[in-house]
């Protein structure tokens, strides 16, 4: 131990004496410039290296405003997605509301945004293809009516010569009806289960304001629709009248009865064409196996008369209104039967259902006197001061005019239900509300064509009844 100890101090000496040596020569005034260098070297490198110190707050305060800054970068980061999520929201709502514009106007087109009346939904072997011509016409239209709300598909055909597609207007856009403007004087190319030929016009001042387009209608129009009727095997109604039978020397008229006409008068376009037309629904049916069903209608009024038919009804309904004189031509002694458009359109569709195939008469036997027939309305209208004046009478004009529907009640069942006075209500009704719509006659008559733009005057009769 004593040799150990002896050796550290040596050595501890040795070193002790270096160390004063290296001091010595540092403290000479030459080496103090290395001294400082020195110093200031190891005073930098330990600021750089250990940092400013600062106490334990300020250390927080920095972690705050890191923690800060992270937190507003991960908000910037899910603002910035939720900016590019609304910028494809966008986009898709803006594709998205082209799309329902371009639907709308699709609809709008289309008139398929209308609401329609119910109608009775019918699978495929249920639902009939039913052609109307003449579909847009008073009775046409009603007689839709009735078909589309039995839930058929409907397709009108019309010239509108006397139709207007205003009586049909309530039922464009539905997926069961079309209408097609056409002359059925053309052949007409179609598919369907059955006909109602009603083409035709049936006031006697406008079949006779173009008598050979009358003519043509009743035998060229019934020509082609036989022929439809036999390549397609449907079954075919016939629209004829009561006119066929004339002036009638039998009265009631029932269907036996084979009339009175004048073939050369100024009816007979009307008169004639109905009666061949007959003749060849029978040719057709003898000949090729054609169905047909013939109706023989009698005077008819209701809603949607044109306010320029010209018949009694809508004629004296119009002149009690606007309190004018109502016009009778003859002794008004002359009598007529007058029934209501729905039983007649009731007649109408059961004669076609029904396996029937000879004329059935469609009218309601109650009788008036023209002159009866005048007072009656005055009253319904409520103006008495209407003065009742008699004209010339007119050639050809029926002196009596009555239905047999005994046919009718046997073979169909069908018998007329409203009576005259109820039925003339809604007809004064419809015809009030038409005349308070602004005028589309101008004073020149200029943009109306056929014969609602012109005064037509009734031929008269070369011997004049005697008045009572």
């Amino acid at each position: 131990y004593a040799l150990a100890w002896s050796g550290w101090l040596d050595g501890w000496m040795d070193g002790w004496m270096v160390l004063k040596m290296m001091m010595r020569k540092l403290m000479e005034p030459r080496n103090r410039f290395w001294i400082v260098v020195v110093a200031a070297v190891l005073g930098l490198w330990v600021f750089y290296t250990r940092g400013v110190p600062v106490d334990e707050e300020d250390n927080n305060s920095l972690d705050s405003i890191h923690d800060r800054l992270r937190k507003s970068e991960e908000a910037a980061e899910e603002h910035l997605k939720r900016l590019n999520e609304a910028q494809k929201n966008f986009q898709q709502s803006q594709k998205d509301i082209y799309k329902m514009k371009r639907q709308v106007n699709e609809l709008r087109n289309s008139s398929s945004f209308k609401t329609f009346p119910d109608v009775v939904v019918r699978n495929e072997f249920d639902r009939k293809r039913i052609l109307i011509t003449g579909g847009a016409g008073f009775v046409g239209s009603h007689l839709v009516d009735a078909l589309m709300l039995e839930g058929h598909e409907v397709t009108v055909i019309d010239n509108f010569f006397t139709g207007r597609k205003r009586n049909v207007d309530h039922w464009i856009g539905h997926p069961n009806f079309e209408l097609i403007t056409h002359d059925v004087v053309n052949p007409f190319m179609y598919e369907v289960d059955e006909i109602y030929h009603l083409a035709s016009p049936a006031s006697p001042p406008h079949y006779m304001y173009n008598p050979i387009k009358t003519i043509k209608t009743n035998t060229i129009g019934t020509i082609n629709m036989l022929g439809l009727a036999k390549r397609t095997g449907a079954r075919l109604l016939l629209a004829s009248t009561s006119e066929v039978y004339g002036n009638p020397t039998v009265h009631p008229q029932p269907e036996t009865y084979f009339g009175n006409v004048n073939p050369d008068g100024p009816r007979a376009c009307y008169d004639e064409g109905k009666r061949i037309a007959e003749t060849m629904c029978y040719a057709y049916e003898k000949q090729s196996g054609v169905e047909v069903r013939v109706a023989r209608i009698f005077n008819t009024f209701g809603p949607r008369m044109h306010i320029g038919d010209g018949r009694v009804v809508s004629n004296f309904i119009i002149q009690a209104i606007k309190g004018n004189d109502m016009t009778i031509y003859g002794n008004g002694e002359q009598t007529r039967s007058f029934q209501y458009v729905s039983d007649l359109v009731a007649g109408l569709i059961a004669l076609m259902n029904s396996d029937y195939s000879q004329p059935v008469n469609i009218g309601n036997p109650d009788e008036y006197t023209i002159y009866e027939f005048a007072k009656y309305i005055r009253e319904e209208v409520g103006n008495p001061d209407c003065t009742i004046v008699h004209k010339p009478a007119t050639e050809d004009d029926p002196q009596r005019r009555k239905p047999d529907i005994t046919r009718a009640k046997s073979v169909l069942g069908w018998a007329p239900k409203v009576k005259v006075h109820d039925g003339l209500k809604e007809t004064i009704k419809y015809f009030k509300n038409e005349l308070s719509r602004p005028s589309v006659k101008s004073n020149d008559k200029r943009g109306i064509g056929g014969p609602y733009g012109h005064d037509f005057e009734m031929p008269v009769a070369k011997k004049q009844p005697q008045s009572p």
